[in-house]
């Protein structure tokens, strides 16, 4: 009896560190093509910003954003996973291994689904119909996914890039002493400001 249970316990750890390498071999592959699609759609924020569209370029950033965070949680979470499958005493860690398993397995076809290659990238500079569409089903869905600090850092790279834009972030005869920064009260106000803002915005999306 003993050898039995010993013997089906080493081949439930095993199933989990099989699944665990292919999940992992997954995440490893997404990494490499989201690299091509989020550095596209830094451009597409540029050339949007170029054209004075703010709304298409924040759009940009945010899915750029919201792609980026979820290849870092899942990451996180099957290095989680794969401390645990290392344990000597796996069976009583095996229910939760099995669930973050299913949840990893969930949140990987999520992340292919979302990434969607190149053309989906460049439906969000479309003027169709179809274009349209999608920009606003991307932006309703962005809007239940992301935090209020994933919003504000991707307020602050729209901003950087903007500046980048208009050719203030490198001038000839830009004085070399840093600017002030803001302090924790200003940006505690500017982050309320912002949450404030996104939620009118929204609002409005669910009012229209």
């Amino acid at each position: 009896m003993g050898n039995a249970s010993s013997s089906n316990k080493i081949s439930a750890q095993d199933r989990a560190i099989l699944n665990l390498k292919i999940q992992r071999d997954k995440l490893h592959d997404y990494q490499k093509r989201i690299i091509t699609l989020t550095d596209r759609e830094t451009e597409i924020a540029k050339e949007c910003l170029a054209k004075n569209d703010k709304k298409r370029a924040l759009l940009a950033l945010r899915r750029k954003k919201y792609q980026e965070t979820l290849l870092a949680k899942t990451d996180a979470q099957l290095a989680q996973l794969e401390q645990l499958t290392s344990q000597v005493e796996f069976a009583l860690v095996q229910k939760d291994v099995l669930f973050g398993l299913q949840q990893g397995t969930q949140v990987l076809q999520a992340i292919n689904k979302e990434m969607g290659g190149l053309a989906a990238v460049e439906k969000l500079m479309g003027e169709t119909e179809e274009a349209r569409a999608y920009q606003e089903e991307i932006s309703q869905m962005l809007a239940g996914q992301m935090s209020n600090q994933d919003e504000d850092e991707v307020e602050d790279e729209l901003e950087a890039l903007q500046r980048e834009v208009e050719g203030t972030v490198e001038m000839p005869n830009a004085p070399t002493a840093a600017l002030p920064g803001m302090t924790e009260e200003q940006k505690k106000e500017q982050a309320r400001t912002r949450a404030k803002a996104r939620a009118q915005e929204r609002a409005a999306m669910l009012a229209a």
